[in-house]
């Protein structure tokens, strides 16, 4: 059965170009009325343009119904009243789309202070507050799909992309805890850590490879992830047509006896620790917590 969104609000940043455009025609396509939110800046964040209004014009040319935002996602007040925007002309919004975002690649050692925090607060505070913006809404209608954007760079690390890396990892802990705090109002958060061909790879991918990473073959994944079958807690990587789950692991866990109770203690049992297998799947951080209870427990019996 085909999956529609008909009736349905979203609420896209970082619309204007790449990935969130590509979200934005495909939601519209299936019935979605959108905000389509972007600045306009470059791929640093600095200046505006019309990106917003041109992705709007092209839905309504289609036949679709969209509003645009020009606004920065580091303006807390400006996501607010985009929200309320949306609320007052279509009286809810059921999806978020986090995916504005900026580069501001360098090694650690020379990355200006600057330079780190301006990605922290456009990926990780801009999603924060586009998220709060929209949440009492979708507390109150009890129904709401949010997704995040995260990163392999977050994820496993990536040379360059300390400030990028950090911001993309902390998305996947606002992610995971609030799929916790939404779920008795059926708001469903998921992640996704694309790859695709846009202003942002273009420096990475091959000029040949760029058809193979078009941002149409992410498109399938994030229309999924924000749908009504879409599952709770999942990080998704995306690219060139494939797709895979990613999650955060642990071992189990190794106990140490009162007499072993020291540095050299630890680094003796360092091989046990470090191990790979056998793993678990904590959903959240009480989980954990009841692994190592069980694990004193079962070492003192």
């Amino acid at each position: 059965m085909a999956i529609s969104f008909h009736n349905r609000v979203a609420v896209i940043t970082g619309a204007g170009n790449g990935l969130g455009r590509a979200y934005a025609l495909e939601l519209a396509r299936r019935g979605a009325k959108l905000v389509v939110n972007d600045l306009g800046g470059d791929l640093q964040g600095t200046g505006t343009s019309n990106a917003a209004a041109a992705v709007v014009q092209e839905i309504c040319d289609a036949g679709g119904e969209a509003m645009a935002c020009d606004a920065s996602v580091t303006d807390t007040d400006a996501m607010h009243a985009m929200a309320q925007d949306a609320v007052e002309r279509w009286g809810r919004i059921d999806v978020l789309i986090n995916s504005a975002g900026i580069l501001r690649d360098r090694t650690f050692a020379k990355m200006p202070a600057e330079d780190f925090d301006c990605v922290l607060e456009t990926h990780l505070m801009g999603s924060a507050n586009a998220t709060r913006a929209v949440w009492p809404h979708m507390r109150e209608q009890n129904y709401g799909r949010i997704l995040f954007t995260s990163s392999t760079s977050g994820l496993f690390g990536n040379f360059g992309q300390a400030n990028y890396g950090a911001a993309k990892m902390g998305l996947i802990g606002l992610a995971r805890t609030l799929q916790l705090e939404g779920a008795k109002y059926r708001i469903r958060i998921n992640a996704l850590a694309p790859l695709a061909a846009t202003r942002m790879t273009e420096d990475i991918l091959p000029e040949d490879s760029f058809a193979k990473f078009a941002p149409e073959k992410v498109v399938p994944a994030a229309l999924y992830l924000v749908s009504d079958d879409a599952p709770n807690g999942a990080i998704i990587g995306a690219g060139a047509g494939a797709f895979h789950s990613a999650w955060i692991a642990m071992n189990q866990p190794v106990v140490l006896d009162d007499d072993a109770m020291s540095v050299e203690g630890f680094a003796e049992k360092w091989d046990s620790i470090a191990q790979r297998e056998p793993l678990c799947f904590p959903e959240s951080g009480p989980e954990q917590s009841a692994l190592i209870l069980k694990a004193l427990k079962q070492h003192s019996e």
